[in-house]
This record gives C-alpha cells, structure tokens and sequence, in this order.
C-alpha cells in the first residue's frame, strides 16, 4: 500500500512509531556503549590488580610457577617474563606457551595496559593485557589479562533492549492511532453531515464538539459558510423567481399583441402594432441591460479611475436627464474622487431617476465633505439625494437594494421602474470603496453615498 493512499491515522501511527522505534534503538545504544566503557573500565582495574599481587611476590623473590599463589576469584591468565623476554612463570592455562603481549609500560609509567588479538589465547577472543614492571634484579614484566566485554554486554541485557524498544514502539504508535482517531471522530461527523447536505436542504448544519479545539473553529467556519451559501442559493431563487415575473409581463404582452395581428392581418395597421409593442420591447432591453450590468459589477471587472470633482460630475449628469421635478442643488465644489466616471454618472442618474419616480414635487441634491463614519478614516465625499415623496420604512430599506425589489409594484411598473436601478447603483458605490445607504429625514426617502476622497 502506497503512504500517500493510507489515512491520517495510519501514517501519523506509522511515522510516530518509526521515530519511537529510532529513539530507542539510539539510547540503547547509548546506553550498552555507556554500560559497556564502565564495566571495562572496572574489568581493566581487576586485571591489574592480579597483575600487582604476582608483582608483589616477583618482587620478594617469592616466584612459583605455575601461578598462583593468587586467590581463586582473582585468576587471570597471567605471565612473569624475565629481563630476556623469557615466559618464567604463568597461570595453569598459559603453561609452555610464549609472551602473551610484547609491549611495555613507557617511562616513567610502570603500567601500560592494551586489548590483544588473535594471540596465544585459546577462547579466540579479543583480551585486555595490562603490562607492569617490576625492578627485580631487572626489568621483569607481569602480563596480566581478561576477555574484552562483547558490546552487548551480556545476552540478557541486550534482549531486554530489544523487547522493551518493541513493545514500546508498539504500545506508542497503538496510542497515537487511538489518540488520532477520537480526535478525528468530530471529522467524520462533520464529513457524514456534509455528504447528507444537497442543494434542496441547506438548512442542515454540522456537529460543532465541545471542545475548544481546531475541529470546533473548523465547525463553526462550516456553519458560516453554509450560512452564507443558503442566503446566496435563496437570493438566486429570489433573482430567477423574479425575473422571470419581470420577464413574462412583457413578454406576454408581446406575445398577445403579435396573436391578435396573426389573426387578423387586414384590420392591424403596421405603425399601431410597433407603438404598441416597443415598450415591452423598451422594457425587456432594459432588464437585460441591468442585468448585464450587475453581472459585471459582481464579476469586479476592472475600473477606469480618474480624479474628478463631484459636484461637476452631478451637474454634468443632471443637464442630461429631463427633470419633471423641482431640483433644488447644494453643490460644495472642491469635492474630489477618484473613480470611473462612467460608472459614477450612472449611480447618479439611477438616484435621480429613482427620486424623480417618487418625489411629490422637490429633488433636494447636496454634495458636501462629511465625517463621522468609521467605516472611513477621516472626512469623505457625501452625496444626498433626497425626495418629498412617502419615504421607505425602516424595515425595508435594506429589501430595496435586492433585484426586482419594490414596495409599490403598480405604481413603480406604471413609471417604467424595472427595479434594478438601486442594486446597480449600490453596487458601482461599493466598487469604489464607499456607501449607498438610506438614511432617515423628516420627509421622503433621503439615499447617501458616501466615497473615498481623493488625495
């Protein structure tokens, strides 16, 4: 089985396990070296200490062979060799055999010691030789020795190592896996839940555990999330339920005008039939064209941006629109922006239309440097359109913003309102970085837009 196809738990087991399993093959490694350089140490002085006791009886002339005198817990190979190289005195498993060793201490040490190999030892094995002279008559030397300690140390030590490193390795990647897998419980509870959510049923949500943990803010970004997608799924049914009402009207007019000239021909005049059928026509090319144009708003297509005064850009845009109203102007010149100039006059024109639609009788238009707003630091530019006509209420000032939105269905069809100009207005303001809101006033409906100043 490839790593990369193995769940989390089994490779955080399987790494968990491995670097276990390399710690504890390092300290018992460490350890049997440590162990091992101590008792060798110790097993080093033993072996000199048999050197010195048959040094002690050289050196009294109290020489025998074979060896001992030496006390059985004490017996080592040893060797007394004379001045002229010559084996005089060993142990019973030495006799008639030559010098174990041929080096010596060093002046001015009178003990050396070494590790020896493949010499007259019958075991085959390596042996630590301690070299000591003693001044008799002489330079005489006592060879002294004892089997190097294996690595290991003994057998039983290093099968304890290895049975606890595996136990260990296993009982540690067994708690890792254990441990992983209550903790992915909450995962597998939100990933089940999220398999059951469809398109038809958003109004599910996934388990958040108690735990303040990872999984629990993971949880609780999932919710959010699925907040915020039922509430885009419910205003795309709410656009498409609604454009397609906004669509069928005129196309049904159409529909049952063109009906009525196929039936009969002789009696429509031509000229009647396209007066009758170019407004719906007028109506369907402006909701397409809104529709277009908040596509594109939403899609963030890139703006043109130029430094413009505010107050010249209403004015511009005002002498291009037929006013019926009354339009009273407070226009503070110096006011600057940077923006698409496009797009801004747009947002005005689709302000003083909507206000024109409404107003009883008077347009109160005001642009004027404002602060007060934390959503901007500093002062920015403000633009009020404001109208004497009904006003909105509280409750719905935010539903005028949404698409095909209208508190007044009859009337705002009768002015020709397709009820997309404030969602596109609103959306041109917020791609420059500022505000459209409605704010409250004593009379009529008071729209403010406000925008970064430019520097």
């Amino acid at each position: 089985m490839r790593l990369e196809n193995c769940s989390i738990r089994g490779r955080l087991a399987l790494f968990t396990g491995v670097v276990v399993g390399l710690l504890c093959i390092l300290f018992s490694t460490v350890l049997l070296l440590t162990i091992n350089k101590a008792a060798t140490r110790n097993l080093t002085k033993e072996v000199t200490a048999v050197g010195e006791l048959t040094a002690y009886y050289v050196d009294r002339g109290k020489l025998i062979n074979p060896l001992p005198p030496i006390p059985q817990n004490l017996i080592r190979p040893v060797q007394v060799v004379d001045p002229q190289g010559k084996v005089v005195a060993a142990t019973r498993d030495l006799q008639h055999q030559p010098a174990m060793a041929h080096f010596t201490p060093k002046p001015p040490h009178r003990v050396a010691s070494a590790v020896v190999c493949h010499s007259i030892f019958t075991e085959g094995r390596c042996h630590i030789v301690v070299a000591q002279q003693v001044f008799h008559n002489g330079d005489w030397t006592v060879y002294s020795a004892a089997p190097t300690i294996p690595f290991y140390i003994y057998p039983g030590v290093m099968a304890l190592l290895i049975a606890g490193t595996v136990i260990f390795t296993i009982a540690v990647a067994y708690g890792a896996r254990h441990t992983v897998t209550r903790s992915l419980k909450p995962v597998d509870a939100i990933r089940a839940q999220l398999d059951h959510i469809q398109s038809t049923d958003l109004g599910r949500r996934v388990p958040v555990p108690t735990a303040k943990d990872e999984i629990h803010r993971l949880a609780r970004s999932v919710n959010q999330t699925l907040d915020r997608l039922e509430d885009v799924l419910e205003q795309q049914r709410r656009f498409c339920s609604d454009a397609s009402h906004e669509l069928r009207t005129p196309i049904t007019a159409i529909r049952a005008q063109m009906e009525d000239a196929r039936l009969a021909p002789d009696d429509i005049d031509l000229a009647k039939l396209c007066d009758a059928v170019l407004p719906s026509v007028e109506r369907l090319q402006s909701i397409a064209s809104g529709l277009l144009k908040l596509t594109r708003l939403d899609a963030g297509v890139p703006l043109e941006r130029q430094t413009m005064d505010l107050a010249e850009l209403v004015a511009a845009e005002l002498k291009n629109h037929r006013l019926n109203k009354k339009v009273v102007r407070h226009l503070a010149t110096g006011v600057t922006v940077s923006g698409d100039r496009v797009r801004l006059s747009q947002l005005i024109g689709n302000l003083v239309q909507n206000a024109q639609r409404h107003a009883a009788s008077t347009i109160t238009i005001t642009v004027r440097r404002a602060d007060g707003d934390p959503r901007f630091p500093g002062e920015t530019a403000e633009l009020e359109v404001l109208d004497d006509g009904a006003g909105v209420a509280d409750g719905q000032r935010e539903m005028v913003f949404q698409p095909f939105a209208r508190l007044d269905t009859a009337r705002s069809r009768s002015a020709g309102g397709a009820g997309l100009g404030l969602p596109i207005a609103r959306r041109i303001a917020e791609s420059h970085g500022g505000t459209l809101t409605i704010q409250d006033s004593p009379h009529g409906a008071r729209f403010v837009i406000r925008l970064p100043l430019s520097p």
